[in-house]
C-alpha cells in the first residue's frame, strides 16, 4: 500500500524505517543495507525527503546521517498512517531489523487469530534494547507482546543440540518476520 500510495518503493522502504524507528540516526549504506536497496537509489529518495522537510540530515565524520523529522507538521499523521500500513508484524520486522536482531519469528494463537489482544514472539539477538522496542510497539498498537529472547551463542548451541523445546518451537506454525532458521 505505501509503495501505492509513495511513488518509489524505494521511498516508502525508507519512511518505514526512519518512522519507526524516530529516536535513530542512519548513514545512507546502513539504509540500503537494512532496506535491502541500492545505495545511489537510497541516497537519492533521501534527497528528495530531506527537500521536503520530513527527513534531516547531520554530519559526523565523514558520514552523512539521516533521521525523520519530528518537528515536521506531518510527522504525526505519517508515522500513524505508516503503522498502520505495516500492521503489527510489518513494524515489528522493521524496528527489529534496524536493532540487528537476526531472526525473528510471531508464533501462537496470533498466526490463526489477528484480533487477539496479545502475540507470542521469538527473538534471536545479542541487542541489549528488545525491551525498550517492544515496549515501545506495545504502546503504539496497544497489544500484548509476550516474548523470548536468545542470544546467537545460546540459539546456536540448543539448535544443534537438539533442544526439544527450541525444537518444538521452530516446528510450529509461525510468521516469519526475519532470517533463516
Amino acid at each position: 500500500m505505501l509503495s501505492k500510495l509513495f511513488t518509489s518503493g524505494i521511498r516508502a522502504d525508507i519512511m518505514s524505517l526512519l518512522f519507526n524507528n524516530p529516536e535513530e540516526k542512519f548513514y545512507v549504506r546502513e539504509i540500503a543495507r537494512l532496506a535491502n536497496k541500492n545505495a545511489s537509489g537510497v541516497k537519492r529518495e533521501l534527497d528528495k525527503l530531506e527537500k521536503m522537510e520530513l527527513v534531516t540530515s547531520e554530519r559526523e565524520g565523514n558520514l552523512k546521517y539521516f533521521r525523520v523529522n519530528r518537528n515536521s507538521s506531518l510527522f504525526p499523521e505519517l508515522k500513524g498512517l505508516i503503522a498502520k500500513s505495516l500492521g503489527l508484524p510489518g513494524a515489528l520486522k522493521s524496528v527489529l531489523k534496524a536493532s540487528d536482531t537476526k531472526a525473528s519469528f510471531i508464533y501462537g494463537a496470533y498466526v490463526d487469530d489477528t484480533n487477539l489482544h496479545y502475540l507470542d514472539l521469538f527473538i534471536v539477538s545479542d541487542s541489549n534494547n528488545i525491551d525498550k522496542i517492544v515496549g515501545d510497539l506495545e504502546k503504539r498498537f496497544g497489544r500484548e507482546i509476550r516474548y523470548t529472547v536468545m542470544n546467537q551463542a545460546e540459539y546456536k548451541a540448543k539448535k544443534k543440540s537438539g533442544d526439544r523445546n527450541l525444537k518444538k518451537l521452530l516446528s510450529s506454525k509461525k510468521i516469519l518476520l526475519l532470517g533463516r532458521l
